[in-house]
C-alpha cells in the first residue's frame, strides 16, 4: 500500500456522516508524524462518488470494494473485505459509529492487534500511537497505545473532536478494485425503521437539552380530560420541551434530554444524552432543567461551550458550564428564543 495511514469511509447506503472527513483531519497529522500518506477504503454498493471524495480530502490511495453483497451494512462480511487492506497499514482511523465499532473490534480480533474507541485527541511518542480517549463516565482522561508491533493500530475518532481538512475539488485519482467475497456474510438485513426526523445529535454543532425540571411548571393547566397525576406530569413535560425545541429550531441544532426525562416519558429514548445515552461534542450546549447528573455529564463534557439554566443555583451542571442562569426555564426560553430569532433573522 502507498501510505502507512489507512481512512475507512463510513457511511450508509452511500451517505457519509461529517464525522467519516474528520477522520482524514487526523490522518492527515498521523502521516505528517510517520513520513507517510493517506489511504482510504470505501466498502459498498454504487459507492464510487465516496472514492472520488476521499481523493479530494487528501487520500494519495483509495481501495475500492463496490458490490451488491454490500448494500447492506453485515460487519462480517464487510471485515472480510477490508483484512487483507488493513494488514497492510501501521494505523487504521475509523470515524466513530455503531458500524465501525463492529467492524474495528472485528479486524482487531482477527489481526490480533489493538483498538481504541472514542478517541478525542491524538499525538506520537517513540514512533508509537498515543490516543487520548475519556473513562470513568468522563471523569479521567486516559493515554492508550497499542502494543501489537508490527501490526497495525486500529482507533475510532469522536465525532466533532477532530477537523475536517479543505477539501480539495482538484485532487482526483483512480480507486483500487479490491476482492470481494460475499459468502462471509452470515447475516441478513431484514428491513430498516426510520428513526424520527430531525438534526443528527451526533453530530450536532449545537445541542439544547431539557431534564427533568421541564416539568416543573405547577401554573400551567391542563385540558380537563387529563385527571392522572403522571399523566399531567408529562403533559406539562411536554409544553417544556416544546420551549426547548423552538430554541433548538432557531439556532439549527438539535433537541437532546437527561435519563430523567426520557425515563419520565417526556420525550423518546432516541433523544438521550448520557452515560447511557448518546455521546456529544458540540459547539454549543444549552441545558435546561437539568442538575448535572455524573452519567449525564460523561455525555456532553467535552462541549465547547455549555451554558445552564436551572432554578438552584447549587446544581452540578454550573460547575461544568461556561455560562449560568438561575432561573425559571419557562421564563427565560421564550424571550431567549424570540431575541436569538430577531438577531439571526429568522423572524
Amino acid at each position: 500500500m502507498a501510505g502507512k495511514v489507512l481512512v475507512y469511509v463510513d457511511h450508509f447506503r452511500g451517505q457519509a456522516p461529517p464525522g467519516t472527513w474528520e477522520a482524514f483531519g487526523a490522518a492527515v497529522r498521523i502521516a505528517e508524524a510517520l513520513g507517510g500518506t493517506i489511504a482510504a477504503l470505501v466498502i459498498g454498493h454504487g459507492v464510487p462518488s465516496l472514492a472520488d471524495q476521499a481523493f479530494t480530502y487528501g487520500a494519495a490511495e483509495v481501495f475500492l470494494g463496490d458490490s451488491e453483497a454490500f448494500e447492506d451494512f453485515r460487519a462480517e462480511g464487510y471485515a472480510d473485505a477490508a483484512r487483507s487492506t488493513v494488514q497492510q497499514a501501521d494505523v487504521v482511523v475509523f470515524p466513530d459509529s455503531v458500524r465501525t465499532r463492529d467492524l474495528a473490534g472485528m479486524l482487531a480480533a482477527d489481526l490480533d492487534t489493538g483498538f481504541v474507541p472514542d478517541v478525542t485527541a491524538l499525538e506520537f511518542e517513540g514512533g508509537t500511537l498515543l490516543a487520548t480517549r475519556p473513562i470513568y463516565a468522563g471523569k479521567l482522561l486516559s493515554r492508550v497505545k497499542v502494543a501489537a508491533p508490527g501490526k497495525p493500530q486500529l482507533v475510532s475518532l469522536r465525532s466533532r473532536a477532530f477537523n475536517a481538512p479543505m477539501a480539495d475539488l482538484g485532487r482526483t485519482g483512480e480507486p483500487t478494485a479490491i476482492e470481494v467475497d460475499s459468502a462471509g456474510f452470515k447475516t441478513e438485513v431484514v428491513a430498516y425503521r426510520e428513526s424520527e426526523g430531525g438534526v443528527s445529535l451526533t453530530d450536532a454543532a449545537v445541542i439544547v437539552s431539557g431534564g427533568r425540571g421541564v416539568s416543573n411548571n405547577p401554573s400551567l393547566e391542563p385540558p380537563a380530560d387529563i385527571a392522572d397525576e403522571k399523566e399531567i406530569e408529562i403533559w406539562r413535560a411536554h409544553q417544556g420541551f416544546k420551549l426547548v425545541q423552538d430554541l433548538a429550531a432557531v439556532l439549527g441544532g438539535a433537541v437532546g434530554a437527561s435519563r430523567a426525562a426520557v425515563d419520565g416519558g417526556y420525550i423518546p429514548y432516541a433523544h438521550q444524552v448520557g452515560q447511557t445515552g448518546k455521546v456529544v461534542s458540540p459547539d454549543l450546549y444549552i441545558a435546561c432543567g437539568i442538575s448535572g447528573a455524573i452519567q449525564h455529564l460523561a455525555g456532553m463534557r467535552t462541549a465547547k461551550n455549555i451554558v445552564a439554566i436551572n432554578t438552584d443555583p447549587d446544581a452540578p451542571i454550573f460547575k461544568l458550564s461556561r455560562f449560568g442562569v438561575v432561573g425559571d426555564l419557562y421564563k427565560v426560553l421564550p424571550p431567549l428564543t424570540e431575541a436569538l430569532r430577531a438577531r439571526l433573522g429568522k423572524g
